[in-house]
């Protein structure tokens, strides 16, 4: 597993030569509006959207997790401390195909519990499949990471 930081840039470009330095690696995808680095070490997943939200504030948090079994025992695990994670869902968001659920922080930070399948060029988000490990106490189906 690794922590995921995602967050809103008002220049891509210069972000991304910013992190590759930090970091020295380069980003593993870029796309229209949109970075995402796979840093080994620190193991640190580190997203950039560039016109969402307050340049320089967090878009979302999470966890990338190695398989879509993880993403359910979180959820369950979720669910029964009380926190109100979304469904599990398979999805496509953020140039991804997915297995996710989602919570909302007090202070209201979005955290992503998820597993990556695959690739995509689609960066919208929708869902494909609802998946429940039958520990759900609220939530719909998912949001997406912007």
């Amino acid at each position: 597993m690794r922590l995921q930081l995602a967050l809103n840039v008002s220049n891509l470009e210069e972000s991304i030569e910013f992190y590759q330095r930090m970091f020295g690696v380069a980003p593993f995808k870029v796309k229209a509006g949109y970075a995402n680095f796979a840093i080994d070490n620190p193991p640190l997943k580190l997203v950039l959207f560039e016109g969402e939200g307050a340049p320089g504030s967090i878009n979302h948090l999470g966890v990338e997790t190695e398989t879509a079994a993880e993403v359910s025992f979180a959820e369950a695990r979720l669910a029964a401390e009380g926190l109100n994670p979304t469904l599990t869902a398979d999805t496509i968001c953020c140039f991804a195909e997915k297995t996710e659920t989602w919570v909302d922080a007090p202070d209201g930070q979005k955290w992503e519990w998820y597993v990556k399948h695959g690739d995509t060029d689609q960066r919208d988000n929708v869902v494909l499949r609802t998946i429940s490990s039958g520990a759900v106490s609220g939530g719909e189906a998912t949001a997406c990471c912007s």
